[in-house]
């Protein structure tokens, strides 16, 4: 079966519903006008699960009305929601219903919800990983340890005083109780606070919540906010690999890059305890999610296009190229629009590299929130000088992924040891180990 490009982009079978309106959004804070945020998660939940749906352009938030008000709408961020069979849907919902304290928003991921071509030893059951964001830290905690105090380590005899304040203070701020049996099913939790998620999502702070995300999720519970800000999350996502990509490349490279991103910088990455050819599987695997996820992402961007006019959803990922372009401006104005603490950290980058004094530098960037709106956030001088640095730009913004990647993920690895307890840590860390040994024979 053979199909045309509408507006220069590939359409998948199972096309996904995006609306187009506008919303009264700020972006450090996350925040949006919206009076029927149930109805809007459900009705994207419903629209996820049907395999009918059909395709509208996506919203580029950074382009709308900050001053509009308006509601979500009806199918806004479709393109999040995955397919998973009956069985697993039921499974885990069934898991989640088992949890009294309030979940604002929870997601499950990872190599026991979509396959990453690996297999389990036979009689281990695969553990299904799961996120919740939550409204109040301590109190989710104070109520889950009356429901289930075995969950929790040591730490839980301490009281959701000192949980919260280990999920809050330390790391990228989430909080995992790893190897718990409920209904049968062997899930790790991960407990993060609702603004902590939401500025990560938006601001990149970690990329630690963010990068997780980049990758395919089954939403379980929806929230309207979060599904706003993980929309900034994916466009953001997809131009930092343009950045960090030639002008020609493959689709299969452009996802290889955005599964990485997180990855960058991750001490797992380095020491014999992850699988080098993670990325590499989640990718091949998980291939019709990342076009489910990124296709309506790509059309809205004025700068990229696939070089083939008439393409079959067949065609090999590593065979279907995409262009973009090299222009400084237009990449200038994608650096602006980057995330802000992101943003922040690659401009100090440059003001070294180019020797910028630090009045000159404040004076450059020293743009007010409201002052961005208004100029659409449009690249300047120092911006498309950013850009047009093509010899070295991939590897400063290599190293402003690991740097922020870096510090929270080794913090969250040595913070497993409290949250989860010496024996499964240990026991967590020897099937990482096992798994990247099975990793060097298959090799």
């Amino acid at each position: 079966m053979s199909f045309s490009i509408s507006r220069r982009v590939l359409q998948p079978p199972r096309p996904i519903l995006l609306g187009v309106t506008t919303y009264k959004y700020r972006r450090r804070r996350c925040s949006y006008s919206t009076s029927s945020s149930t109805s809007t998660a459900a009705a994207a939940t419903a629209a996820a699960d049907n395999p009918n749906t059909t395709a509208k352009a996506a919203v580029d938030v950074d382009d709308l009305d900050p001053a509009a008000a308006s509601t979500l709408p009806k199918n806004f961020g479709t393109n999040q929601h995955m397919y998973v069979n009956d069985e697993m849907k039921e499974r885990l919902r069934s898991v989640l219903w088992e949890f009294k304290a309030p979940v604002r928003y929870a997601v499950a991921y990872g190599s026991g919800v979509f396959s990453q071509g690996t297999t389990k030893p036979s009689g281990q059951k695969p553990m299904i990983d799961l996120i919740f964001g939550v409204t109040y830290s301590q109190h989710w905690h104070s109520l889950n340890l009356q429901q289930h105090r075995d969950h929790y380590s040591f730490l839980g005899n301490m009281g959701s005083g000192v949980v919260s304040m280990v999920q809050d203070r330390l790391g990228a701020g989430m909080y995992f109780n790893p190897y718990v049996e409920i209904n049968g099913v062997m899930v790790k939790y991960g407990v993060v606070n609702i603004e902590t998620l939401c500025r990560d999502l938006s601001d990149w702070n970690s990329l630690y919540i963010a990068g997780r995300m980049h990758k395919p999720v089954k939403i379980l519970r929806n929230d309207p906010r979060v599904l706003l800000s993980n929309h900034v999350n994916l466009l953001s996502a997809v131009r930092v690999a343009l950045l960090l990509l030639p002008e020609t490349f493959s689709e299969h490279q452009l996802y290889t890059t955005i599964a990485g991103l997180s990855y960058m910088g991750d001490p797992r990455m380095s020491l014999p305890a992850e699988n080098p050819h993670k990325v590499a599987n989640i990718v091949n695997s998980q291939l019709a999610n990342f076009r489910r996820l990124y296709l309506p992402l790509i059309q809205q961007l004025p700068n990229v296009h696939f070089v083939k006019e008439n393409l079959s959803w067949n065609d090999q990922a590593t065979h279907t190229m995409l262009q973009q372009d090299m222009d400084p401006v237009r990449r200038g104005n994608m650096v602006r629009r980057l995330p802000t603490k992101f943003r922040e950290r690659l401009y100090f980058q440059y003001q070294r590299k180019f020797a910028i004094p630090r009045l000159e530098f404040r004076k450059m960037i020293g743009v007010s929130e409201d002052d961005e709106r208004v100029s659409k956030k449009q690249g300047g001088v120092f911006e498309q000088r950013i850009a047009a640095d093509l010899a070295n730009l991939r590897g400063e913004v290599g190293a402003v992924i690991t740097k922020t990647v870096k510090w929270p993920s080794t913090v969250q690895s040595l913070k497993g040891i409290l949250s989860a307890g010496p024996i499964k840590s240990w026991k967590y860390l020897g099937e990482k180990i096992a798994k990247w040994k099975e990793s060097k024979r298959s090799s």
